[in-house]
């Protein structure tokens, strides 16, 4: 059974950082992809960060890159959200996902439909 299991979100001032992890258990496959998507109510849920368990092959959206950091730890099964320079904007319940890499993955990064598994959510807020 796969688990993901986020932490790390909570209240911060723009312009600050957060920092989420989200641990991966059961995923059997080495080769696999890591996303980052973000819901903010009343919108829909959108792919933030993508990430390849194996050659680190990525994607960030365009209103993060710059800002926001993917990596992995292969050894720890765990993935990691380095979020800098956080606007109010950037507010969402924000999502760890996993999928097994597909043919022509990454002409599709930010398709929901491609990741089986998905973590609780943790909430990410930023106000002064």
């Amino acid at each position: 059974q796969v688990q993901l299991v986020e932490s790390g979100g909570g209240l911060v001032q723009p312009g600050g950082s957060l920092r989420l992890s989200c641990v991966v258990a059961g995923f059997t496959s080495d080769h696999y992809v890591m996303g980052w998507f973000r819901q903010a109510p009343g919108k829909e849920r959108e792919a933030v960060s993508v990430i390849s368990s194996s050659d680190g092959t990525s994607y960030d959206a365009d209103s993060v890159r710059g800002r926001f950091t993917n990596s992995r730890d292969n050894a720890k099964n765990t993935v990691y959200l380095q979020m800098n320079s956080l606007k109010v904007e950037d507010p969402a319940v924000y999502y760890c996902a996993a999928g097994p890499i597909q043919p022509g993955f990454w002409s599709r990064p930010t398709n929901i439909a491609e990741y089986d598994y998905w973590g609780q959510g943790t909430q990410v807020t930023v106000s002064s």
